[in-house]
């Protein structure tokens, strides 16, 4: 399925272990879903295609131009939609504003889309040179972007970015390139910050490995849209907001937000804070969901063949009590 964005650019859907979600959220044909990383509707049309028109499904996302994408995708389906251009941390007002008590199942796909990661005037990838963006709303003019991140953090800030947010062992001395470079000229696009961050990486480690500008970029993404700062919230607010029964499905692209997403899903399972040598719970609190799968479920070997891009994909999923 392809839709198009602005200038052009296609907007593709290869939702990442759709089958497993499809499975994991048992889906009713009248139930209501919501999908709060709606992209282009990948995983929402497979959704939709299990709702009757007694069905709903409420899709979320920051970009707009994926609203406008999903809602092409979307139109041939029966079932009732409601598209909402915004933030899935804000799921309770959401729900409220458009009168939703509670909803059946839901999805948070944290992976960036094709369509961001492959439009070169996004500035995702250190594989395109373009101006240094990464706002997932790229309407949103008051946005932090990637470009003031790298200009106007110091040695300390960025190194921080680099460190909690890529994992990457060379923060400090990437940092330390990156404010040189800039005493000389703002560092403006993609292409001079990956040649920064090359420069910066000792020749020997960067013979292994992923691409020596993955984690940096992975990091000012993270930081410019403040993705972790909302995510252990909003799990725990999506897990509020299903039905008895409902279950909760989330796919994370790295060790950051699976760290996040089990530890939520475990606290959740089990929210006893009494100490372990206690013969009996004291502390009052008790379980309100299960895991539904101890361990990730990752992408089999076809799919890995069809999509590169589901091979850190991992797929967590609870169950409302």
């Amino acid at each position: 399925m392809r839709e198009s964005g602005r200038n052009g650019a296609a907007y593709e859907h290869a939702p990442v272990l759709a089958g497993a979600v499809a499975d994991g959220l048992r889906i009713r044909p009248d139930g209501v879903y919501a999908d709060g990383t709606l992209g282009g509707g990948g995983h929402a049309a497979l959704i939709c295609g299990k709702l009757s028109a007694g069905g709903l499904l409420l899709g979320i996302d920051k970009d707009r131009d994926a609203i406008e994408a999903a809602g092409k995708t979307l139109s041939g389906y029966v079932c009732g939609r409601i598209l909402r251009q915004g933030d899935f941390g804000d799921i309770k007002e959401i729900l409220r504003e458009n009168g939703v008590a509670a909803i059946d199942g839901a999805l948070l796909d944290l992976g960036v889309s094709s369509y961001q990661l492959d439009n070169p005037e996004r500035g995702f990838s250190y594989r395109n040179d373009a101006p240094l963006d990464m706002r997932m709303d790229a309407r949103d003019e008051k946005a932090l972007t990637a470009e003031q991140v790298v200009n106007t953090y110091d040695a300390g800030a960025l190194t921080r970015v680099f460190r909690e947010y890529g994992e990457e062992r060379w923060a400090s001395r990437i940092a330390a390139f990156i404010i040189r470079a800039r005493e000389k000229e703002p560092v403006r696009t993609t292409g001079a910050l990956t040649d920064i961050i090359k420069a910066a990486i000792p020749a020997s480690a960067r013979r292994t490995g992923p691409h020596p500008a993955k984690r940096c970029f992975q990091a000012l993404r993270i930081e410019v849209n403040g993705e972790l700062r909302i995510l252990e919230r909003a799990v725990g607010d999506f897990v509020d907001v299903l039905s008895p029964g409902g279950r909760l499905a989330v796919i994370t692209f790295h060790s950051l937000e699976d760290r996040i997403v089990k530890d939520v899903f475990r606290g959740r399972e089990t929210p006893c804070e009494c100490p372990p040598d206690l013969p009996v719970c004291v502390c009052g609190k008790t379980p309100d969901a299960r895991r539904v799968n101890r361990r990730p479920i990752i992408a089999d070997e076809t799919e890995l063949a069809e999509n590169h891009r589901a091979r850190s994909a991992k797929l967590r999923i609870i169950e409302k009590l």
